[in-house]
């Protein structure tokens, strides 16, 4: 279990109206936040920002966040970041399949707004 701060976030979603929910939530938890609207964007940031962690959507246009996550695996750079998949697809099997991808967990859309936090930092606990 990881003990160390949860400092910088990196929110990887098309939605325009979700991240900016997430920015609302997030800039009054002390983290800094990168919010990138696509996988293709946030492939290009992560090693400008350097994230403690990635909240990246499954279900996006050109690039899903199952290829970001592929991605990230191959590189030695990103590798051992962090993934948290938001996602609306509540199938247990899906969960389970992201797991075994390589997630560090997964949060359900709709979120609470009050919990969102709490929510990633109840899985950034976890992380060993």
């Amino acid at each position: 279990m990881t003990q160390r701060p949860l400092n910088r976030l990196m929110y990887v979603e098309d939605d325009l109206d979700i991240s900016y929910i997430v920015q609302l939530i997030l800039e009054k938890e002390n983290v800094e936040l990168n919010i990138c609207n696509s996988g293709i964007k946030a492939l290009e940031q992560v090693l400008i920002f350097k994230p403690d962690i990635i909240l990246l959507d499954v279900f996006m246009p050109g690039m899903s966040g199952l290829d970001v996550l592929e991605q990230l695996h191959k590189s030695e750079q990103t590798a051992s970041i962090p993934i948290i998949f938001i996602t609306a697809n509540i199938q247990n099997s899906e969960v389970e399949r992201f797991k075994y991808l390589g997630a560090a967990g997964v949060i359900f859309k709709p979120f609470d707004p009050l919990n969102f936090f709490a929510q990633i930092q109840k899985i950034w606990g976890t992380i060993p």
